[in-house]
Formats: C-alpha cells, sequence, structure tokens
C-alpha cells in the first residue's frame, strides 16, 4: 500500500474512534442517571405529615354535645383551615342517616351495638370513652329517690329513653338485671330529652348518663348507681367509607384517641377507654 492511502486509512480510522467516544460516553451517562433517580431517595415525592384542610361534618351521639363543642375547637386551633361541623342526635337516628346516606365523614355513637350494625359504612372503630348511668332526681329530690327500687313506685312519674336508644337500652338492662319494673310515662328519643324532662319538672325522675347531668346545676339531683348495680356505656368513633374528606376524617378520628382528646374526655366527666 502506498505512504498516501495508508494515511488516509489511519486518519479515517481514528476519526470513527474519535465520533464513537462521545456518543458512548452519553449512552452510560444517561444510563447512570436513570439509574441513580429510580434509586435516590429525594426522588421520590414526599409523604405529607398534615391531612390536607378539609370541611368535616361529624355525626355524634348527644351525651357528647357539650364536651365534642370543646374538642373541636381544641382540634380546629391545632390545625388551622380545618373546620369540624357536629350533628348530635340519638345513636340510632344517626346510624338511621348513615344508612340513608347522608353526607358526614365521621361517626361517635353511644354504644358497640349501633357501630357494629354500620360495618359496611364505616371504618373500622375506637373505643374514645367510656361513661355509666345515674338517677336524675327532680330539683331537691323531693319523693327522696336514693336508689334504683325507688323507680318501681307508681307515685313518681319516671322517664326513660326509648329501648332502642343506646341509654335506653343500658337503662333496661340495669333494670331488669335488678328485677325492677318500672312503667315510664315517656320514653324519649335521646338521653337529652330525658334530662330536659326532669330540669323542666315534667318527670321526677329518669335515667341518664352521669356526664349529662354535671351542667345540671341544681335543676336535678344527682344519685349515682353502684357499679354492681350499673352498666358501662361504650362510645366508638369511625370514619365513612362515603367521606369525601376520608384522610382528613381518619385524622380526626385517631385524634380523637390521642393524650390531649382523652383529658378533654375526662375533664368533661368521661372515664377512659
Amino acid at each position: 500500500m502506498s505512504p498516501i492511502l495508508n494515511r488516509r486509512s489511519t486518519f479515517a480510522a481514528a476519526l470513527t474512534a474519535a465520533l464513537l467516544v462521545p456518543a458512548l460516553a452519553a449512552c452510560g451517562s444517561s444510563d447512570k442517571k436513570d439509574t441513580g433517580a429510580a434509586a435516590s431517595p429525594s426522588a421520590a415525592a414526599p409523604a405529607s405529615a398534615e391531612p390536607k384542610a378539609a370541611n368535616l361534618t361529624v355525626l355524634a351521639a348527644s351525651s357528647l354535645t357539650d364536651v365534642f363543642k370543646t374538642a373541636g375547637a381544641s382540634y380546629e386551633k391545632a390545625h388551622p383551615g380545618t373546620k369540624v361541623t357536629f350533628s348530635f342526635a340519638g345513636s340510632q337516628e344517626l346510624a338511621a342517616q348513615v344508612k340513608q346516606g347522608a353526607p358526614a365523614d365521621a361517626l361517635v355513637t353511644a354504644d358497640t351495638k349501633t357501630m357494629d350494625g354500620l360495618k359496611a359504612e364505616t371504618n373500622d372503630p375506637a373505643i374514645i370513652a367510656k361513661n355509666r348511668l345515674v338517677i336524675a332526681a327532680g330539683k331537691g329530690n323531693p319523693f327522696k329517690v336514693d336508689e334504683l327500687k325507688d323507680l318501681a313506685d307508681t307515685k313518681i312519674k319516671v322517664v326513660l329513653a326509648a329501648p332502642e336508644v343506646p341509654v335506653g337500652r343500658y337503662s333496661k338492662q340495669i333494670l331488669d338485671a335488678q328485677k325492677i319494673e318500672v312503667k315510664p310515662v315517656s320514653q324519649e328519643p335521646n338521653v337529652r330529652a330525658v334530662l330536659s324532662k326532669v330540669e323542666l319538672g315534667e318527670a321526677d325522675a329518669g335515667l341518664v348518663y352521669k356526664t349529662d347531668t354535671l351542667k345540671s346545676g341544681d335543676k336535678v339531683s344527682v344519685v349515682d348507681i353502684p357499679d354492681a348495680e350499673n352498666a358501662v356505656a361504650s362510645y366508638p368513633a369511625a370514619s365513612l367509607k362515603s367521606s369525601k374528606n376520608a384522610e382528613a376524617a381518619s385524622a380526626f378520628v385517631a385524634w380523637l384517641s390521642s393524650p390531649e382528646a382523652h383529658k378533654i374526655l375526662q375533664d368533661a366527666g368521661f372515664q377512659k377507654a
């Protein structure tokens, strides 16, 4: 081969090699970049520790009326932008609302039986507090009601909650256990209605939760019922599967089991779950 052809072949080979090196380097760089992005923790979206602000509607048992107003204000203060609106009623009424598809985010009942009947509509519930029954007698206790058996006196106008209401079911449970027959002058849709009848003098006595009497002052006389004759009411809370604010609803329900919420509940007379 002539020297000129030899020099041309050498130059062509060198030029080809020079062009291939950057291309191969670029390919290698691209592969490393992709692999590094997949492996790097910083490439993943950061998890949100705080749920987005939302307007929450919470269906709650009537006996939680006062304490939940305090709890709601505390929660809103700790979670700026979130608004908690409560709808209070008897647990059986709340259950009916849930089954009818009422727009709400969470539910708190005064018994586990009602909550258990809503498994298809709720996420897993958690017990947040407990309560006990007392006898609410009229102002000054004119009929000297001292114990459960006194409610059997037909001279005393006794009012109870309806048997489908949790407090009504608990009332029947403790009266039946002591073999005490009571003929109520009325059966009310929730515990607050029972207490109101006694406060207004429309009834002489009634069975209510202890926590409901704390703000009655001297409007009623409170007669404690011994533990051996009493019933324990448990309050389960759960977020609703139909909630449009699922994350915020779950966060609120979880907060109800927090030390802060427990203190608010216990300050209001509820027992620790």
